[in-house]
C-alpha cells in the first residue's frame, strides 16, 4: 500500500532478510548509525540483530515485519506481533540518513493503524532501553506513556549486543489505540 509521501508498506519476505539486517544495524550500531539520532553506539557494541532473528520475526505466525519502501528502496521497518488484546511493536528502524524528516512518524502511525484494523487490538506496547531518554521522549510525543515496568537487559547474550554500561534495562511503554 502506498501513502501520500511516496511510502510503500508491505510485509517482509525471506528475500528481504539481508537488506533488513543491514538497515537495522545501520540505524543502531557502529559509525553509520551516528548519522541519525537513534544510535545505540554509545551504550552497546556488536550486533543489534542477525539474519536468524529477522527471519524469525518474518515467519512468526502471529506477527509480521512491516517493510517500508521509498522510490523502490527499503528505508524503514518495524515488527508487529498480535498478543491478544494488544500488539507488540519492535525492531523499529529508519535509515539514519532519512531520520528527522517525519518518516518514523509515518511508519509508527501505519503500524498502529494496521494493528487496530487487522487485529482489533486496543493497545500497542513496546520496550525501550530505559536510558534512551531522547527516544522515549519521541514516543511520548506520539502518545506512548512510560509504565515504570522494567525487564532486565539480556547481559551475556551477545546476539543482542555487547553492553558498554551496567545499568541497562527495558521499560514498557504503552499507548491506547482507540
Amino acid at each position: 500500500m502506498e501513502n501520500a509521501v511516496g511510502l510503500t508498506f508491505r510485509d517482509a519476505t525471506d528475500a528481504d532478510v539481508d537488506v533488513l539486517v543491514a538497515l537495522i544495524e545501520s540505524a543502531y550500531r557502529g559509525d553509520d548509525s551516528r548519522a541519525g539520532w537513534t544510535t545505540e553506539a554509545d551504550i552497546l557494541e556488536g550486533q543489534r540483530t542477525d539474519p536468524e532473528g529477522v527471519l524469525q520475526v518474518i515467519k512468526a505466525p502471529d506477527g509480521k515485519l512491516l517493510t517500508v519502501e521509498q522510490a523502490g528502496r527499503v528505508v524503514a521497518c518495524c515488527q508487529l506481533e498480535h498478543r491478544g488484546t494488544y500488539a507488540y511493536f519492535g525492531m523499529f528502524a529508519v535509515s539514519p540518513v532519512l531520520q528527522g524528516a517525519g518518516l518514523g512518524k509515518a511508519v509508527i502511525a501505519e503500524a498502529e493503524r494496521q494493528a487496530r484494523e487487522d487485529w482489533g487490538v486496543t493497545e500497542m506496547r513496546m520496550t525501550v532501553i530505559s536510558v534512551r531518554e531522547d527516544l522515549i521522549a519521541w514516543y511520548e510525543r506520539r502518545g506512548y506513556r512510560r509504565t515504570g515496568e522494567m525487564t532486565p537487559f539480556p547481559y551475556g547474550e551477545e546476539r543482542f549486543g555487547i553492553p558498554r554500561r551496567a545499568d541497562l534495562q527495558f521499560e514498557l511503554l504503552v499507548k491506547p489505540l482507540v
